[in-house]
């Protein structure tokens, strides 16, 4: 369903990676693993349609995301290193912003599975950094997209969060979602798929 050809990513005139082809389908959970500066986050960032890699291109269903961008991005939850979340507004509000088609009963469900509850009414700009991750993490269990990019979702997280994310990202693939991620961290996950990249030598 997702299909990376041919991939080339250059930044600061230095290859990152070249001539990268895989494919993620219904169901998998694949993790983008290497070295710091192997080109982790400049390959999510191609796969989720918010950079143009030097060469190559990405599909989704069979159409070039170059085409169909708007679509494709109706289908992707994309969480980067900022948390992506408007921080004038409390947790609560930004999921209501963010999800407005959910049930506030789902809200208040979310805030729970990332342990906020109790802190719905203060705005995101007076949470520690680990409590503003976990307001947009909570955003996965409200998310109908079908393929979630994630870089470094387990950042500033504790272990039992960890555990629960974990869960939260079997499910979504156990359900026909797709699940793209790095993380620095070990991964406690069932049929994770790992693609590495090597660092280019200058």
């Amino acid at each position: 369903m997702l299909d990376a050809i041919n991939l080339t990513c250059v930044r600061d005139d230095r290859t990152l990676f070249s001539e990268l082809s895989f494919s993620v389908l219904p169901g998998e959970m694949v993790q983008i693993a290497g070295k710091n500066g192997a080109g982790k986050t400049s390959l999510l960032r191609i796969l989720a349609g918010l950079a143009q890699a030097e060469e190559g291109e990405v599909k989704w269903q069979g159409e070039a995301l170059s085409r169909i961008r708007y679509q494709y991005h109706q289908d992707l939850l994309w969480l980067g290193h900022q948390p992506g979340i408007k921080t004038v507004l409390t947790a609560f509000e930004n999921l209501s912003f963010y999800h407005a088609q959910s049930a506030e009963s789902l809200r208040w469900q979310a805030l729970t599975e990332v342990g906020l509850l109790g802190f719905e009414d203060v705005p995101v700009n007076q949470l520690s950094a680990g409590q503003q991750r976990r307001v947009a993490l909570a955003r996965l269990w409200l998310s109908p997209h079908k393929i979630w990019i994630l870089d470094e979702p387990f950042t500033a997280i504790d272990v039992t969060g960890v555990a629960k994310l974990t869960r939260k990202l079997e499910h979504h693939a156990e359900n026909g979602g797709m699940v793209i991620l790095t993380t620095h961290q070990p991964l406690a996950a069932n049929n994770v798929r790992q693609i590495h990249l090597q660092e280019k030598l200058a």
